[in-house]
């Protein structure tokens, strides 16, 4: 282990492939940044660059990239509430109040340092938790994906709903009928299409994430209370690290939940991003909190959705499956440059699990300084005047929904549900469900039908399998404890508990 361990150590430090490495890092954090450009864009866009570049710099890229794009996606969602990935829609939760309060380099700090954390205890459990974690995802079939995915969105809507979580329920499920247009992933069978071609091959997730969050945004900023310049006050790297390290505990669970969600195929690093979040709230003594500035939110989201990016390559090199978008997209490079993934693979190339390992650990140091350095210039946008900042947000937010697939009609979806997007924000319907819907939707339909499929219309199987079982407790104790149900009965409990002690005394 430690001859591969030195030998990967020689590849990466390598003058050539330092060099690589930084270039492709900062891309990626360009990459997230900019709405409409994912972390799967990226990856896919390098890969045909890498074609002819040596195996071992090609790697090194296409991780670097990866790693960087995940991590770049928190600063347009701290400095303007508009995600730059899916992965970072979570983080805009609490980083976005955070700006506001003029706290907008702050939040950069907490987030980009809780990316590395997370990259970094990901790689451990890479290393060491292969064998078990991979197992364990054998054991999920069509019935636990389904109801994984509607334990998804009952969490995003109860996180994001500020004590309504009915509404938040409400914009999950309005998401997950949005996925439901285009063809069908069972008989392909065209479902609200209205014979449109372009509807047919669904609606595309990139530009309904701009829609969503960007033109509630670039509307309020020309209200008359929108004219205030947003000012930010400077902070002591010291701080930061006195925050980090006082939210340990929460930084190794999230990149544990990081790494189980990476590792169940098809879930990816938005769910990740937002397991984390929920988790922190739910154990969190102020929970009230969260949503107004929390940096435990901040700290969670980033963790556990960089923590994904570990958990996503482990069924990859175990199983040939792999855990989100971009990480399909690099087992795709990874053939391309002559590894076969699956169990063959550690078998064939042993060394090849330590120089992926490596990879991320540098990828993670190099995105840590890049990204604090771009910080200290993309802060100050925040002192530009929104009234001009937000036609050049426009701008982009039309480019990047175009780019995607070089077609207009891409656009057009991104002026429909930006208009959806300000109904949602002016009756106060949380967006970030909606989105979440939207990304979960196809797993829950294909899934289901499967499931029913199997079992000729029956639903007994689901209450027959131990993981089904567990999700559908926590499902039903979710719901429960948003209906008043369980603190009636709470109450009841606390009642009894008095009379009984004023009995006994």
């Amino acid at each position: 282990m430690f001859k591969y361990l030195f030998d990967a150590v020689g590849i990466v430090t390598q003058p050539w492939n330092v060099l690589v490495l930084f270039i492709s890092v900062f891309s990626g954090l360009i990459m997230g940044m900019l709405p409409g450009l994912s972390a799967t864009m990226a990856v896919a866009l390098l890969t045909g660059l890498t074609y002819r570049l040596p195996h071992s710099t090609a790697l090194i890229s296409l991780v670097g990239v990866y790693v960087g794009a995940i991590s770049g996606g928190c600063q347009s969602a701290i400095l303007l509430n508009i995600p730059g990935t899916p992965a970072s829609a979570a983080t805009a939760l609490d980083g976005f109040p955070l700006a506001r309060k003029g706290r907008g380099g702050y939040a950069i700090f907490l987030a980009t340092t809780a990316s590395f954390f997370g990259t970094v205890l990901s790689i451990f459990c890479v290393l060491t938790l292969t064998p078990i974690l991979t197992k364990f995802s054998l054991k999920f079939g069509v019935w636990e994906f389904f109801l994984l995915s509607i334990f998804g969105i009952i969490i995003c809507g109860n996180l994001t709903s500020n004590g309504n979580a009915l509404k938040g329920w409400i914009s999950g499920i309005m998401g997950l009928f949005v996925a439901q247009i285009g063809l069908d992933t069972i008989n392909s069978f065209p479902r609200y299409s209205s014979q449109n071609i372009n509807l047919m091959s669904g609606i595309n997730l990139i530009p309904v994430m701009i829609g969503l969050f960007g033109f509630p945004e670039i509307i309020q900023a020309f209200k008359k209370s929108e004219n205030k310049i947003l000012e930010m006050t400077t902070f002591k790297i010291k701080e930061g690290f006195q925050t980090i390290f006082k939210n340990t505990i929460a930084i190794i669970r999230s990149s544990l939940i990081g790494v189980g969600v990476g590792i169940i195929p098809g879930v990816g690093e938005d769910v990740g991003g937002w397991l984390s979040y929920w988790a922190s709230k739910s154990t969190s003594k102020d929970p009230e909190s969260f949503g107004q500035g929390n940096t435990l939110g901040v700290i969670s989201a980033e963790t556990g959705n960089n923590a994904c990016i570990g958990g996503a390559i482990i069924p990859i090199l175990s199983l040939a499956v792999p855990g989100s978008a971009p990480a399909a997209v690099l087992m795709a490079a990874f053939m391309m440059h002559g590894y076969r993934p699956g169990p063959l693979l550690i078998k064939e190339t042993p060394e090849f699990l330590y120089q992926i390992c490596m990879y991320l650990l540098v990828s993670a140091l190099a995105m840590w300084i890049l990204g604090l350095g771009i910080a200290k210039v993309s802060v100050k946008i925040l002192g530009i005047k929104r009234e001009i900042l937000m036609p050049i947000v426009f701008v982009l937010c039309v480019v990047g929904s175009y780019v995607i697939n070089y077609n207009m009609f891409d656009i057009k979806i991104m002026f429909v549900f930006g208009i959806l997007g300000f109904i949602l924000s002016y009756l106060k319907y949380p967006s970030a469900p909606f989105l979440l819907g939207v990304i979960l939707g196809p797993m829950t339909d294909s899934n289901l039908r499967r499931a029913l499929t199997i079992s000729s219309g029956s639903i007994l199987p689901m209450f027959k399998r131990p993981i089904s079982l567990f999700f559908l407790l926590v499902i039903s104790f979710l719901i429960l404890s948003q209906t008043g149900i369980l603190k009636k009965i709470r109450k009841k409990d606390k009642k009894n508990i008095i009379n009984k002690q004023k009995i006994i005394k």
